[in-house]
């Protein structure tokens, strides 16, 4: 499995949420098999059968977490350059074609959260501003057409 890239935020949220199905989930399903059980015949239990499956979904799904926890790389902000977009930039943007501003944290995918301006370096956008510097203007493919960018600011 390749490695991905957290902040050191987002990896602490990851382990949490491990946690929580490892500490909650699990005892509540392995609850819910054991009523099911003692409600007699298991052949015709679809409660049974359903907290089975439900048991072997969340083993899975903590499976594919525990790999991710292991396998995850730490993001070091003290060796990214400054000078360029990278991940962890913070970017403000001004849209050429409208004339707006926007200020963006270009984070790893699984940290993307638009509402709170984070925006994945994966996503159109961010993928075009990588490496670019202040004051570069970039031309970008998205959904909606091509978008003319101006960079304003670079910071951390």
């Amino acid at each position: 499995m390749d490695a991905k890239y957290y902040t050191k935020e987002g990896l602490e949220k990851l382990k949490e949420d491990l946690n929580k199905l490892k500490s909650i989930e699990r005892p509540l399903i392995s609850q819910q098999i054991a009523e099911a059980r003692d409600k007699g015949d298991l052949s015709e239990n679809a409660e049974y059968d359903a907290a089975k499956n439900a048991q072997s979904m969340l083993e899975l799904k903590i499976s594919k977490m525990e790999e991710l926890v292991t396998n995850a790389k730490i993001i070091d902000e003290s060796k990214l350059d400054n000078s360029k977009i990278f991940i962890l930039s913070k970017v403000k943007i001004k849209n050429l074609n409208n004339k707006s501003i926007m200020t963006y944290l270009l984070v790893p995918e699984s940290e993307a959260d638009l509402k709170s301006g984070k925006l994945s370096v994966t996503s159109p956008i961010a993928a075009g501003l990588l490496g670019k510097k202040v004051g570069e203007k970039v031309e970008i493919s998205v959904p909606a057409g091509k978008l003319t960018f101006e960079i304003i600011e670079i910071s951390r």
